[in-house]
């Protein structure tokens, strides 16, 4: 009797541990990911992270948990896991993917910018979304060239750079417009700086250069004016006042 309870004990279908309960477990969370069934998928995702902690199925609920955390809108969730794989598997052959999802859950957190803008006081957005996502959209590309994620991911920190750009340029807009030059003007020099190649440099330029002359900052205006003639020698800002026209990212 004894023995036969031990055996009855050790049953593989009786251990939620054992692989073919695991495997079980995690087909039906792929059936819940594939039919949009995320909240049912996570619950099940999270106990396959626990109980097979530092294997490959163990990694790949990590992943697929932090894509059902982005799915449901728990951006924080998602980071967190991610970071947690990141940390945890610094040699696997999925990282590329962590790093690069890692931005994209970041990246589709701010993509409403320009219909935000519209309705809100700008010089209070945060872009740290934005930024993080461009961290991690740069890592891809630099850390792991030959990745099938790294060309997309050149794409988004092009797309972000100008977006960025554009931020911190509406901005200095806005500043200047209310009569804190002393604000667009270092708002606008941040842009030039931070983002150089940014086609809203052009822009940032021409507040920099009228700020300073509202402000009776010659020498300082006469350089931003120098540096503007220089780098857009077509601009039509180096015409004349062109705040009364539209800026070419203007969407309203």
């Amino acid at each position: 009797m004894a023995l036969t309870l031990a055996a009855c004990s050790s049953n593989p279908k009786d251990d939620p541990n054992s692989q073919a309960n695991l495997d079980k477990l995690y087909a039906e969370a792929k059936d819940d990911l594939n039919s949009g069934a995320y909240d049912r998928a996570i619950k099940a995702l999270e106990r396959i992270e626990g109980r097979a902690a530092g294997t490959v199925m163990g990694q790949q609920a990590q992943l697929d948990l932090a894509w059902a955390y982005h799915r449901t809108g728990e951006r924080a969730q998602a980071v967190t896991t991610l970071d947690r794989f990141i940390k945890l598997n610094p040699s696997s052959p999925a990282l590329d993917y962590a790093v690069y999802m890692k931005g994209l859950v970041n990246f589709n957190e701010d993509l409403g910018l320009f219909g935000r803008l519209a309705s809100q006081d700008i010089s209070e957005r945060d872009q740290q979304a934005s930024r993080d996502a461009l961290l991690s959209f740069k890592q891809v590309v630099e850390q792991f060239p030959d990745s099938r994620y790294a060309a997309d991911a050149k794409l988004r920190v092009d797309y972000i750079t100008n977006t960025l750009a554009v931020y911190e340029v509406h901005v200095a807009r806005y500043y200047y417009n209310r009569g804190a030059y002393v604000a667009a003007a270092n708002r606008a020099q941040q842009a030039t700086v931070e983002f150089q190649n940014a086609p809203a440099v052009e822009e940032a330029l021409y507040i920099m250069t009228q700020s300073y002359d509202k402000l009776g900052l010659i020498p300082l205006r006469d350089d931003a004016q120098r540096v503007l003639k220089q780098s857009f020698p077509s601009s039509r800002y180096v015409a004349g006042n062109a705040f009364g026209k539209k800026a070419w990212w203007e969407l309203w």
